[in-house]
């Protein structure tokens, strides 16, 4: 199946019951923690863009090389988060990173930070590709779209 439509039209994810996803290993340091000894709410989007970036890297997107060569970066454009249940100081959580939707010029993230299984955070996170230099959304290049495209279907990157 393939994903590609018409490059500035949105590209939906094929349904299944699994999609493909990406898991990070996280685990809670005290920096991570409040006064209350729980994870900090805004840590867990930390943990959230280290999954992202390493879902990146696993697609093979080097994003240094692409500000260095292309003037390109993908930056957050909303971020929606439901907290669920909270994690703790020592707590092995893994971060669970699959594509929701592949846009134009964006990529929608789902993601879930879990601790054996139970979900603690659910997430929707849009990154937007960025012209760095005009500080602008640009379509997601041909080989990018690619990369993404073969990760869905489970292909490993060149």
């Amino acid at each position: 199946m393939s994903l590609m439509r018409h490059p500035s039209s949105d590209t939906p994810v094929p349904n299944s019951t699994q999609p493909r996803c990406h898991m990070w290993p996280v685990r809670v340091y005290y920096e991570d923690t409040d006064a209350a000894g729980v994870v900090y709410y805004a840590n867990y989007l930390k943990f959230c863009e280290r999954g992202r970036t390493e879902w990146l890297r696993e697609v093979g997107m080097d994003q240094i090389a692409l500000r260095a060569e292309r003037n390109l970066v993908f930056v957050v454009r909303s971020v929606q988060a439901d907290y669920l249940r909270p994690a703790q100081m020592d707590d092995a959580l893994q971060v669970v990173t699959h594509i929701g939707k592949v846009g134009g010029a964006s990529l929608r993230f789902e993601q879930t930070v879990q601790r054996q299984g139970e979900v603690l955070l659910t997430a929707q996170v849009v990154v937007a590709c960025v012209d760095w230099q005009k500080q602008c959304a640009v379509p997601l290049p041909p080989d990018v779209r690619q990369a993404v495209q073969s990760w869905l279907n489970n292909v490993a990157p060149a």
